[in-house]
């Protein structure tokens, strides 16, 4: 009889373990379907990489994506340039109206100062 009564205890853990299981990935990792599942519902991303494109071998353009606005940078030369800023994001629904919002600013913006090799070379 306790032979009988071990293996339905048993039986019960596995399939309670089971349900737990399959109940954590539905929330976790499932299609998202607005249940906020164990650890609470995940933070909107704020940063994006939108598309990067080599300009050689050592350059790239970059191409970031911060709440709305997007800004355009080269990286991986001596100096890394923030070419444009303040881009409208196309999804806003600012469209061709995000020129005329932009700052206009005919020098880019340094990232970090340019190397200087002193007065010797300046003079």
């Amino acid at each position: 009889m306790w032979n009988v009564i071990f293996w339905i205890f048993i039986l019960a853990v596995c399939v309670a373990l089971l349900v737990a299981a399959v109940w954590y990935y539905t929330t976790q990792m499932g299609s998202g379907s607005g249940s906020p599942g164990l650890f609470g519902s995940r933070p909107e991303k704020r940063l994006a990489v939108v598309e990067q494109s080599n300009v050689d071998g050592r350059r790239k353009l970059v191409l970031i994506r911060r709440d709305d606005v997007e800004h355009l940078i080269m990286t991986g030369g001596p100096v890394d340039v923030v070419i444009e800023t303040n881009i409208a994001d196309a999804r806003s629904g600012a469209g061709g109206k995000a020129g005329a919002d932009r700052e206009s600013s005919s020098e880019p913006v340094f990232s970090r100062s340019p190397r200087s090799f002193g007065k010797a070379v300046g003079e």
